[in-house]
Formats: C-alpha cells, sequence, structure tokens
C-alpha cells in the first residue's frame, strides 16, 4: 500500500480512543477494507501495528459465503449427522446382506436384464416389511391395523428410552452404566410386588407402583455409585456383577410363594390389579400404554436436569474433568452416588413399564435385553436426553418391524441384531464415517488456515508499506 495513513488532527479534550469516521467501509474496495483493517490494528496511528492484524480478528465473512459457509459445514459435519449417516450406512449394509443370503433375489439376478425391476424388488422387499410392521401398514384391512405397527413400535420403545436416559445420564458423569438390566429387574420386582400384593385406591395404586419401581433401581443403582465413590470400585465390574444377582434373586423368589402364581408350576407372579396399571391410551386394540407419556416427562426432567440445574452442571463438571471439578469446590462424591441412584431410577421405570403397562406381571423375561440395548441407545442418541429418546423409537421400530419382515419375507430376525451392532461399529468410529462420505473436517480446517494465513500476509505487507 502506498498511501501513508496518517491520523487526522484533534480539537482540544477529545478523547484520543474515539475512532475516525471512516473506518467502516462497507462496500468499499479491497484497498480500501485493508486500510480500514490497518486503522483499527493500530488505532489510527496512535499504536504501532500488532502481532495479531485486525484482519484475522474478524469473522471472515467472505469465506462464509462460499460454499454454504461454517453453519452449514458444522451441521453436516457434527455429531447428529455422523449419526445419522451410521444409521444409514449400517441399513444400507444390512440390505446387501439380506441380498446376499436371500435365494429369491440370487433367483431374480439369474434373469437381471429380461426383468431388472424383478431383483430390485426383491432387495428392497424386507425392509418394506420392516416398514409396514413398525410404522404403517397400508395393507391393513382397516385404520386401527393400519396404525396398529406405530403404535407398537411406541409400545416397545417406551422401556428402551427410559432405560436409555439412566445409560446417558451416567455417560455424562463419567460413568459406565453397564447395570442397566439390573436396575431394570430389581425396579420391576418392586413395583410388580407392590401391584399384586397390596390393594389400594384408583389413582394412589400405580403412584405407589411407579413410586416403588423407580425406589428399586435406584437403591440398585446407588449402590454402584457408594462402592464407587466410598472403595474406588470400578463401577463397570459392579454393575455386570450385580445383573446376575438380579437375575438369579428373580428367578429365586418366583418360585417362592411370596412371589410364584397360585395354581402354577410356572415361575411367573400373580397379575397385577387393575388399578396398578397404566391407561391404556388408544383402547384395548393397542398395547400402547400411558408408561410412553412417562417416557416423555422422563426425557424432559433429564433435559431440564443437565441443562437447567445446578446438579446437572455438577454431574458434568465431574464427567469432564473429576479433578478440577473437586478444586472447584464440588463434591465428587455425592455427585457420582446421586448420578447412579437417578440413573437406576430412569432404568427403574422401565421395569415399571414393562410389569405395569406391557406384560402386566412378573416372570423371568421380564427385561429380555433391554438394559444392554439401552447402552446401543444411548451410544447412539450420543449421550443427549432427545438424542437418546428418537434413538429409542428408531429400535422400538428395529424391533417391531423385526418379526413382521421374518414373518413375511422368511428374513431372520438376526439381521435386526447386526443391523444394531453395525449402528454401533459407526457411532464408535465417527473419522470412517466422515471419510465415507467426505465429511472431513480437518481438511475444511487446513484449507480455511491456509486461507487466512495468505489474508495475513497480505495485511502485515500493507502495513509495512
Amino acid at each position: 500500500m502506498s498511501e501513508k495513513i496518517t491520523p487526522e488532527p484533534q480539537a482540544p479534550g477529545q478523547d484520543n480512543a474515539e475512532q475516525p469516521a471512516d473506518i467502516q467501509v462497507p462496500g468499499g474496495t479491497p484497498s480500501e477494507a485493508v486500510a480500514s483493517d490497518v486503522v483499527l490494528d493500530t488505532a489510527g496511528g496512535q499504536m504501532p501495528p500488532s502481532a495479531v492484524p485486525a484482519a484475522t480478528q474478524r469473522p471472515n465473512r467472505d469465506q462464509d459465503r462460499e460454499g454454504g459457509g461454517p453453519v452449514l459445514h458444522q451441521i453436516f459435519t457434527g455429531n447428529a449427522m455422523v449419526s445419522v449417516l451410521s444409521v444409514l450406512l449400517a441399513i444400507v449394509l444390512g440390505g446387501l446382506l439380506m441380498a446376499v443370503t436371500n435365494p429369491k433375489v440370487a433367483a431374480a439376478a439369474g434373469y437381471f436384464f429380461a426383468r431388472p425391476g424383478d431383483l430390485l424388488t426383491e432387495v428392497v422387499r424386507p425392509y418394506t416389511a420392516l416398514v409396514q410392521g413398525s410404522i404403517f401398514n397400508w395393507a391393513g384391512a382397516d385404520l386401527a391395523a393400519q396404525l396398529y405397527p406405530i403404535t407398537e413400535t411406541l409400545t416397545v420403545a417406551t422401556p428402551l428410552i427410559c432405560a436409555g436416559l439412566g445409560v446417558a445420564l451416567a455417560f455424562r458423569a463419567g460413568l459406565f452404566n453397564i447395570g442397566a438390566q439390573g436396575q431394570i429387574i430389581f425396579g420391576a420386582l418392586l413395583a410388580a410386588y407392590a401391584g399384586f400384593a397390596w390393594h389400594l385406591p384408583v389413582g394412589l395404586h400405580l403412584l405407589v407402583v411407579i413410586l416403588a419401581g423407580l425406589v428399586g433401581g435406584a437403591v440398585w443403582g446407588g449402590v454402584v455409585g457408594l462402592l464407587k465413590a466410598r472403595t474406588g470400585a470400578h463401577e463397570v465390574i459392579v454393575t455386570i456383577m450385580l445383573n446376575y444377582i438380579a437375575s438369579f434373586l428373580l428367578l429365586f423368589l418366583l418360585t417362592t410363594p411370596a412371589f410364584q402364581r397360585k395354581g402354577s408350576t410356572n415361575p411367573i407372579s400373580p397379575f397385577l390389579d387393575s388399578t396398578a396399571l397404566f391407561p391404556e391410551l388408544l383402547g384395548p386394540q393397542f398395547r400402547l400404554h400411558a408408561g410412553f407419556l412417562a417416557a416423555i416427562l422422563a426425557t424432559v426432567f433429564v433435559w431440564w436436569l443437565l441443562n437447567r440445574s445446578t446438579i446437572g452442571f455438577e454431574f458434568r463438571a465431574v464427567g469432564a474433568n473429576p479433578n478440577a471439578a473437586r478444586t472447584a469446590g464440588i463434591n465428587v462424591a455425592r455427585s457420582t452416588i446421586l448420578v447412579m441412584a437417578i440413573a437406576g431410577a430412569l432404568a427403574g421405570l422401565a421395569g415399571v413399564a414393562q410389569v405395569s403397562g406391557t406384560e402386566k406381571y412378573l416372570s423371568g423375561g421380564v427385561a429380555a435385553s433391554i438394559g444392554f440395548d439401552a447402552i446401543t441407545v444411548a451410544l447412539l442418541g450420543r449421550s443427549t436426553p432427545w438424542g437418546t429418546f428418537f434413538a429409542g423409537l428408531l429400535f422400538g421400530a428395529f424391533r417391531a418391524g423385526g418379526v413382521a419382515m421374518q414373518a413375511q419375507t422368511q428374513t431372520p430376525i438376526d439381521i435386526v441384531l447386526v443391523i444394531q451392532s453395525l449402528i454401533v461399529l459407526f457411532i464408535a468410529a465417527p473419522p470412517l464415517v466422515r471419510a465415507i462420505f467426505g465429511l472431513n473436517p480437518r481438511k475444511k480446517k487446513t484449507t480455511t488456515s491456509g486461507t487466512a494465513g495468505s489474508r495475513t500476509g497480505g495485511v502485515k505487507s500493507g502495513a509495512a508499506a
């Protein structure tokens, strides 16, 4: 820059910090923009140029306008988009696996050039059946039959959401809650006993059942937090062992007179009283119950707890760095016990949804594999409340639609487990997903740094001139 920028003479008493009027150059030329940057950087000639010129201190709006800007780039390379792409990639690979193992696909491939549509139809059929069994059955005889799949998805997703929230909450506090299975069992155990052994009025009975399930799960999870805080025992080992204890304790109690149904040799409990059951939301022809509403309330509660409460801030601080949290005055031991108790209570709510909503009695398989699937749900949801909620809906759709897929296309339901496992694999390897879809933030960052560096050099040379 050939021109020398000199400060304008100031009247006596004028503030030296006041900026010249011609600093803003909204529609000026590049040379004028560089000049204004130098004026900003040197305070109108009153100070020597700084080590970091003003051109690099403000946002690069030209670069924001090129290629959609950094906002869209963050959206398409963020954790949420990686989760969505992981699901899509797992579905595609699962479809390829089903196509390879399906004899009808191999037969249609033999005359592909004569009728290519047959091959595509056979490849898509399993997923079509999955949608029919989980979202909407357009071949149903009436509206109830058509809407039944989505109600089954919500019913199956209810305990997955509750247990997934318990796992996700512990993850945010830096704890690996692998014991959701045992917490579900213990919560269902106390809830079922309160449901068939105590006879209480309508409204009060269901409230007591829910509280019993929450207390059961909180106790089973709080034991883990207490051992972790007081003795330093690793929560993964403790929770796994407590899973076995809860499972075998349940099988034993179902053979005792206090829990076994009278007149039955099977290890099942009596039916819960009607006053202890969740109300049916859409009538007796559907299994959807008010436990799904409880799952929504639990999601809102966890969101509020993590983002709007002091306790939630302490949980996140301990999860980020327990030593720094302890230095800041946070009671790490108390937070560990409390977060595991709340996580256990959420998993216990999943047990309540099973015995008081779906099954209506207690059996040895009340928890099924919900506690272990909840770990996958929390991982897919990135340990966020609403992410876990929608991940639970997705896995509920897989489980509800897998039965219809097997019945209509003879596709093994184990394929659904393969898809779930692939989702976990891709969730655990975000760089792999970004590389497959060409969403590499490091490459973008390197390009941005190079552009900024060249512009910085230009400003420095202009200032020197």
